[in-house]
């Protein structure tokens, strides 16, 4: 049956048209590849039908501008913002300053395939993109001390997951603070604005390294409600210090440089003497004689 009889047959508006319409829209992307591709590339700011995040909620965003605007800001945002463009400028200001990235390898097609998205998972009663349903419970000191070990890898990750002072810092947790691959954390929570758009950052995580390490290995419910107590209580009582750690690493790593290059200096200095003696002895004997 073809895409066309089967929508005929299909009641307008029920879940099987709705996947029909996208399966359709998606074409050469599929519709996996679609859904795959706003997973890791918008969640991580944006819901359908979930409430705002860092960007604003996109159920039935086609109410609010059509699809040429739409189009051309998903392709370009930095350069509508540029050019002035009022709506563009508004939802800057909303976002608090946050500028929505272009993604790399945009076209045309793929725009049209994420569009043809959000238009069928806003028909639906609930989106998978409304957002990750997480407790909204009061959060405890208890979950203060569980976010921290779980932070410093004391407490493995339910699914395997790389604990995140491999490579983030974060003042307080010891002299050297965590790793230096990422971001300092001490401040995420005021970054992130909050309890809610710091649980989608942790259930979607938006860049590539993220992904990379957390696709199949993803942060349980009760694990991210304990690091946002964490990095909540760290926000509250602590100050940034990425750069005294990152002195304290170099000096190390310069201790540990000259440290090594003694210890080689000792053993190169006697494998030479032991080369060195046989010689002169030898050319000592020959002038002698």
């Amino acid at each position: 049956m073809d895409v066309g009889t089967a929508s005929r047959k299909r009641a307008p508006g029920t879940v099987t048209g709705v996947v029909v319409v996208v399966s359709a829209a998606a074409g050469a992307f599929g519709q996996d590849a679609v859904i795959q591709d706003f997973r890791q590339n918008c969640a991580s700011c944006h819901t359908i039908g979930g409430g705002r995040l860092t960007g604003p909620d996109l159920k039935n965003v086609e109410d609010r501008k059509d699809r040429a605007w739409l189009g051309r800001f998903v392709s370009d945002p930095l350069a509508m913002l540029s050019s002035g463009d009022a709506y563009a400028l508004k939802l800057k200001e909303e976002s608090h300053g946050a500028m929505m990235p272009g993604l790399p390898g945009m076209t045309q097609d793929r725009v049209g395939a994420l569009l043809d998205l959000i238009a069928a998972e806003s028909k639906l009663e609930k989106s998978q993109f409304a957002g990750v349903q997480i407790s909204d419970r009061p959060l405890t000191p208890a979950d203060v001390v569980r976010g921290e070990s779980i932070f410093l890898g004391r407490t493995a990750l339910a699914n395997g997951g790389t604990a995140c002072v491999s490579c983030h810092p974060v003042s307080g947790i010891g002299w050297l603070g965590g790793g230096r691959l990422a971001p300092d954390l001490t401040k995420i929570y005021e970054r992130r604005q909050g309890r809610k758009g710091l649980v989608a950052w942790l259930s979607a995580p938006a860049t590539p390294m993220m992904q990379a390490t957390f696709r199949k290995h993803a942060l349980e419910g009760e694990e991210i409600l304990a690091l946002v107590a964490f990095f909540e209580d760290r926000a509250g009582t602590a100050e940034e210090t990425h750069s005294a750690g990152t002195l304290l690493f170099g000096l190390l790593g310069f201790g540990g440089t000259v440290g090594v290059l003694f210890l080689m200096g000792r053993l190169w200095r006697d494998r030479l003497r032991a080369v060195r003696e046989p010689l002169t002895q030898s050319s000592r004997v020959e002038l002698a004689r």
